[in-house]
This record gives C-alpha cells, structure tokens and sequence, in this order.
C-alpha cells in the first residue's frame, strides 16, 4: 500500500512538531530554571489572595517580603487546560511543577482581566509602598498562554485594558500552542502543535520566553451594530467592552430601526465570514454583504465589490493562516490593500444567520430582513506586544 499523503497542514504540523522535538537537545537545568522564574512566596499568596478576594488594596503581606530580592524571569502561565485533548491537565501539573502554583491560572478558574485587575494591581500597590522586590516583578513579568488562537487572543485583549489605563509597562506575551491551527502561535515562532517531548521542551519554552526578543502585534476593535431583541452567543475570544456607537461617517440605505445593540469587542489575529446554504441561488456573499473600507491614511469610506463567485472573506494580519498555509502568496503591491477601518453591512433577506469566526472562535450572527447588522473592524493605536521565539 501506498503510504498515506499528507496535507500541507499536516505537513506543517510534523515539521513543527520534529522541530520542537529536536530543541529539546539543548537541556535546561529544572533547578536553575524554577530558580529564575518562580516569584518570591510572599508576593504569589498576596496576588493570589487578592484575584480570590476581588480586592488588590489588601496588604496583608506587604511586611513580609521586605528585603527580599526579585528574581530574574518573572513569568506567569494561563493555561486552557481544556485544550490539547488529554494534555491539557499533563502539561498544567508539569507547569506548576516547575514554578509556585500560584504562578499558573488555569482560565476555567481565574479569567485574564482578573489577573489584570486584581493580580497585577496587588504587585503595583506593593511597589507602591516601596516594595523594590514587586517593582522589579512587576516591571521585567512576562506572560505564557498555553492555549489555542481564542485563548491568546483573549489573554492580549485583556492585556489591553493596562494601555488605556495607562498601567506601563505591558507585560510580553509568548504562546505554547495547544489549539488546532495555532496560527498565531506559527507567526511568532513558536510552533503549530503541541511537540512529541513536552516535558522537555516547556523547560525550553519557559527559558526561551523569558531571554527572547519582543515584537508587536497589530490590535483590532470589533464593534457589532444589531437590532435589538436579538441574543448573540458569542465565543469567550470576543472580550466585551464599553457600550460605543457606530461610525456615522458612511451613509446607510434604508432607515435604521429605533433601538439597536451597540458592542464593542477586542481582536487581536483576524476574522472572517462563511455564510453557507443549501440552496444554490442564495450561496453567494454578493446577496447580503456590502464591504466598506478606509485604506491605511485615508480618512474617507470606499466600497470594495463583491464579486457574485466570493463565498467567504477573511480579514487577517497574519503571514499563517488555515493551520500553517500563506494566504498572501508572491502578491504584487497592486494587490494588497492595507485597511486602517472595515466595515461589513449584512441583510438577511431570505438568509436568517451569517457564520462568523475571530481568533478561531466561531459564532452565528443574526440577520434581519428589513434592517442591516454592521461589523466594523477598527485598528487600535496600541499594539499587543508579542514574545518572539529564536
């Protein structure tokens, strides 16, 4: 018999997994390691205490941890221990092996905001009162998702809220890919599956976070306009914000109706849409979707047609895309437009729901006959700053 051919996916996949395994020649010592990277006892019960309590002014420990000295690789991990089928508890035990416990949050637990709001907070009022040791955390902490594109895509939308606030410095983020296509992961170095030698290699991956280059990320706002009355069932990837209206700029066809839902959500990969039906006639994009953009330092709306032969349309600030392929291919100039602002504007008509996906985390949007539902997709000033693995 002839061996089984694989996809390019899967080619890519086995790469990156013999890749990952082939790393792991270069071994890390666990003590010099856990030695680096785990926090000071005092300041892990006190962030710990403070995301239990929902309260980061309690200062309980703050005489404890005087004197005490920082230690160099301040990391924390959140792990979906949900992904990575049967790995998932494996690999959480593994990382609460190799530094305090306190230090990994498993997202079905704690949620990232409140880590940020609560976790964060309590090393920030240690520092300031003085703790040189919290200052020091604080300042050089770096943070491991374990997770799939949804759950980085999370964690760095919660990250978020420290820019508007105004709570400096924003703590790099680097990725040990648990999902299916990881293509976030993939762009950043490190890998589109969980490697065969895992044990071995997340003492590598935890060392290479902690000593690698930053990059940065382009962030996105995704605000979605609807009728009122309808209930959208929306993946933990789109993080909710402040309520925000839409961009009055364009004209819209047809009146709007009387109340509508404003939502705004942050993206930080990419998004797309995938209406399907199973009647021929009602199968292209062409019959619900008009698309509007601003190019990259422009300031007016231009409509981009829909060719009646388009089925999907993805938005993406990725070179990896669909589980290690590359969507942009040799492209000329000519051909690559660079948008600052998107807008899609869907009717129903005879479709009831669109099929809509961010960060790898699908959803059915709603549709109206009589009144549009908008998705705008705004470029953020701030960009999520990204571990690059070497």
């Amino acid at each position: 018999m002839a061996p089984p051919r694989l996809s390019p996916s899967g080619r890519s996949s086995l790469i990156d997994s013999l890749r990952a395994f082939s790393l792991s020649g270069v071994r890390v010592n666990k003590e010099h390691l856990q030695n680096k990277i785990t926090f000071p006892e005092y300041l892990r019960r006190a962030m710990a205490d403070a995301i239990r309590a929902k309260d980061a002014s309690a200062v309980q420990l703050f005489e404890v941890g005087q004197g005490q000295h920082p230690v160099e690789w301040p990391i924390v991990v959140f792990i979906n221990s949900k992904s990575g089928g049967r790995h998932g508890p494996k690999l959480k035990a593994r990382l609460q092996e190799l530094m305090g416990e306190e230090q990994v949050f498993d997202l079905s637990e704690v949620k990232p905001h409140e880590f940020v709001q609560y976790g964060l907070s309590c090393l920030e009022n240690f520092a300031n009162l003085g703790d040189n040791c919290a200052k020091a955390t604080r300042e050089k902490l770096k943070i491991v998702v374990a997770g799939g594109d949804g759950t980085v895509g999370w964690v760095l939308g919660c990250l978020e809220e420290l820019n508007r606030q105004g709570r400096l410095p924003i703590p790099p983020t680097g990725v040990i890919p648990l999902g299916t296509g990881n293509d976030l992961s993939r762009s950043f170095g490190w890998g589109g599956s969980f490697p065969f030698n895992w044990k071995s290699s997340v003492k590598s991956t935890l060392e290479k976070v902690a000593r690698g280059p930053t990059a940065r990320l382009d962030s996105w706002q995704v605000l979605i306009s609807m009728p009122a009355g309808e209930k959208l069932e929306l993946p933990y990837s789109l993080k909710e914000a402040e309520e925000t209206p839409p961009d009055q700029e364009l004209e819209v066809e047809g009146e709007l109706p009387e109340k509508m839902i404003y939502s705004g959500y942050s993206c930080q990969q990419g998004w797309f849409c995938t209406p399907c039906s199973s009647y021929p006639g009602l199968r292209s994009l062409k019959n619900i979707l008009r698309i509007h953009i601003k190019k990259l330092n422009h300031s007016k709306w231009e409509q981009i047609p829909v060719p009646s032969s388009v089925r999907s349309i993805v938005v993406l600030n990725l070179p990896s895309y669909g589980s290690g392929r590359n969507p942009w291919g040799k492209l000329k100039p000519d051909y690559l437009e660079k948008a600052s602002d998107i807008r899609f504007e869907l009717r129903g008509g005879e479709w009831k729901k669109s099929y809509l996906q961010m960060d790898g985390e699908p959803w059915k949007q709603p549709m109206d006959k009589d009144f549009s539902t908008f998705v705008e997709i705004k470029r953020v000033p701030n960009q999520s700053l990204m571990v690059r693995a070497e």
